[in-house]
């Protein structure tokens, strides 16, 4: 019989205990993947929002407002079954022209065998890759719309006088944009693209939903009551202490992200005049 030390020692170096360690670095790669794709979205959301080609336009603002206004769970849960069978369809209709029978049964929705994705005979890692990468499309859509709102709004805090003085100076709108609009507005959306990073923070554990192992995954599967029958170590209801930890580990995230996040602030303010950057102004 092994004293408690050893025992815990033994019970927090196995193999699904590894598994759980490693999902954190999950939520770390899509926070690192997300976040650019993310503003990328949002960059061609806001420059097409305010483009002066109408249909380009009323794309981007219908983006902008139709993404805001579901509900990030309902567009998570129903994005990523639209997307894969969307995806699939396209194959279907590729790879089997004479596919005689209706693609939609009942509930089900039926390919042939080509066109599924990943194929059937796949390894196991190709389905988590392809369930990873239509997780990270799906959150940087929805937070892409986010961060298209602030960023159009930065572009329109830029002062008219400076874009104005650009003019006078000969260069054209798309020079201005570049050269003037984008370098300043970044002071403006800086405070609301910080929200969004929190806010993507707090978002991660919708992983569990879209059917990755991450760290929520692995803190039920743990913590749950286990039997002397299924396991060769068995323990009460832990999920209070995994979920403990989770919380702690989010905390700790947040306030890292905090300090980070107030030192591009203050280097993109000095010297600016702006409401976040008048203490650092030269007299």
């Amino acid at each position: 019989m092994l004293d408690t030390g050893k025992w815990l020692a033994c019970y927090l170096t196995t193999g699904k205990h590894m598994s759980f360690y490693a999902s954190f670095g999950t939520v770390l790669l899509l926070l690192a993947i997300t976040a650019p794709t993310a503003l990328a979205f949002g960059f061609g959301g806001a420059t097409a929002a305010r483009s002066g080609f109408a249909p380009l336009r009323w794309l981007g603002k219908i983006y902008i407002a139709g993404v805001r206004g579901i509900p990030d769970i309902a567009f998570f849960l129903f994005f990523v079954i639209a997307l894969d069978q969307g995806f699939e369809w396209m194959r279907h209709q590729w790879m089997c022209p004479d596919w005689d029978q209706p693609i939609r049964q009942g509930n089900d929705f039926v390919v042939c065998a080509q066109a599924k994705l990943p194929l059937g005979t796949a390894p196991q890692w190709i389905h988590e890759v392809y369930g990873f990468a239509t997780a990270i499309l799906t959150f940087a859509i929805v937070f892409g719309a986010f961060s298209a709102n602030v960023l159009f709004g930065a572009m329109r805090a830029v002062p008219r006088a400076q874009i104005e003085t650009a003019e006078a100076y000969g260069m054209s709108a798309r020079q201005s944009f570049w050269r003037i609009i984008v370098p300043q507005m970044w002071v403006y959306a800086l405070p609301g693209l910080s929200n969004l990073w929190m806010v993507l923070i707090k978002a991660t554990p919708l992983l569990f939903l879209l059917g990755v192992e991450d760290i929520v995954y692995w803190a039920r599967e743990l913590g749950g009551t286990k039997q002397a029958r299924f396991t060769d170590y068995p323990h009460g209801d832990w999920r209070l202490w995994y979920f403990l930890g989770l919380l702690v580990f989010y905390l700790a995230f947040t306030k890292f992200s905090e300090v980070i996040l107030e030192r591009i602030m203050k280097r993109l303010t000095f010297g600016q005049a702006t409401s976040g950057g008048h203490a650092e102004a030269p007299a």
